[in-house]
């Protein structure tokens, strides 16, 4: 019996919704909320009614019924580390979304919209890959300060999908191979997927790996202290410094990959350095990650929306070629990504993991 599906995406000034019929897509749209709109709605009370009323005038003016739904899908919010994979969106998933203890993120908003949703109408509500899927190796988690940890904070519904999607693609189980995923966007993120795990990957969120389009990726760490201790700066900036307005974006007050490509075809050096600089980063992280697969590398995947730019994913490739197979796969998939996961959970392909099976309230 097929299944359907509404699935949802919450960025800061979006929502972006799809309806799938088991694998296949009926539509898509995005609503944009304009930031006036956004800044009248403050709070997360003040932005779930907004994103409600927007969502259920979208789906009148579809024609649909929520009562028609097997299954409400979200993408997944900053919650505590949880193993990769599908999850039933719980009570103490959204309140842990809620607390800010994790992160902020929209995401958050639409747990709690699939869960009421999900109650509502006698449903399932579901998330796939969170963002903080950790399955990192217990020497990643190392750092010189014992209670410091690394964490994995990462685009994992896309690293996954994507090396899930190659998988398939070369007929062969996810499972049975070894991967570097390079998620490139407006974060980075590159993680070795070791026989279905992703055991080493950096905190794109909040300072670790490649600078991004909006991230400011490592930093030496003397430079940020006196940075966090100088009269111009309190916590609240230095988080947006390093997570929002760093990067490409503070270097070239854009992050229009196809203007700052017209900027390079028109002779800008200091896009032109800025630009070779982050590829050298994202090639200099994907070459450490051999070392964690011990060499034995089948492919290393490009994707993300910076995998559409021909002259970005060359500078990357040619510092890499000679470590393993190079493919690319432009695009973030994500509507996809989360229709799929929610489908084998169902299908019973993998299992439907309960989260306060791991943090019991």
């Amino acid at each position: 019996m097929s299944k359907k599906m509404l699935i949802l995406n919450l960025g800061s000034t979006s929502t972006k919704v799809a309806v799938y019929e088991d694998k296949g897509l009926k539509w898509s749209e995005k609503i944009e909320h304009n930031r006036e709109e956004i800044n009248r709605n403050p709070g997360s009370k003040g932005q779930l009614a907004l994103r409600m009323k927007s969502l259920e005038r979208l789906l009148a003016q579809r024609k649909e019924d929520f009562e028609s739904f097997d299954v409400f899908v979200s993408r997944g919010g900053t919650i505590r580390p949880v193993k990769g994979g599908t999850w039933l969106v719980t009570d103490g998933m959204v309140e842990d979304a809620n607390s800010k203890l994790y992160g902020e993120h929209p995401c958050n908003l639409g747990l709690e919209i699939v869960k009421s949703l999900a109650e509502k109408y006698d449903k399932t509500a579901l998330t796939v890959d969170p963002p903080i899927s950790n399955e990192m190796c217990i020497e990643a988690t190392y750092t010189g300060i014992p209670g410091v940890k690394r964490m994995a904070r990462f685009h994992a519904l896309n690293q996954r999908a994507i090396a899930r999607k190659y998988a398939e693609d070369i007929g062969v189980k996810y499972e049975d191979l070894n991967l570097i995923v390079a998620h490139m966007g407006g974060g980075i993120s590159v993680g070795a997927h070791e026989k279905g795990k992703i055991t080493d990957v950096n905190n794109a969120l909040e300072g670790d790996g490649p600078f991004a389009m909006e991230r400011a990726g490592t930093v030496p760490t003397g430079d940020l202290i006196n940075l966090c201790y100088s009269s111009k700066y309190n916590a609240e900036k230095v988080r947006k410094t390093v997570n929002g307005t760093a990067g490409v974006l503070a270097y070239l007050n854009t992050t229009d990959a196809i203007a700052i490509g017209k900027q390079i075809q028109a002779g800008d050096k200091k896009a032109e350095e800025v630009i070779r600089a982050m590829a050298y980063q994202v090639a200099k992280e994907i070459a450490s990650l051999t070392a964690v697969l011990r060499g034995k590398v089948d492919a290393i995947i490009l994707t993300g929306g910076l995998a559409h730019w021909d002259y970005f994913v060359e500078l990357v490739s040619e510092r890499v070629s000679h470590l393993g197979k190079v493919c690319r796969y432009p695009g973030e998939n994500e509507m996809e990504s989360l229709a799929c996961g929610a489908l084998r959970a169902l299908s019973g392909e993998e299992p439907m993991q309960k989260y306060d099976d791991y943090y019991p309230r």
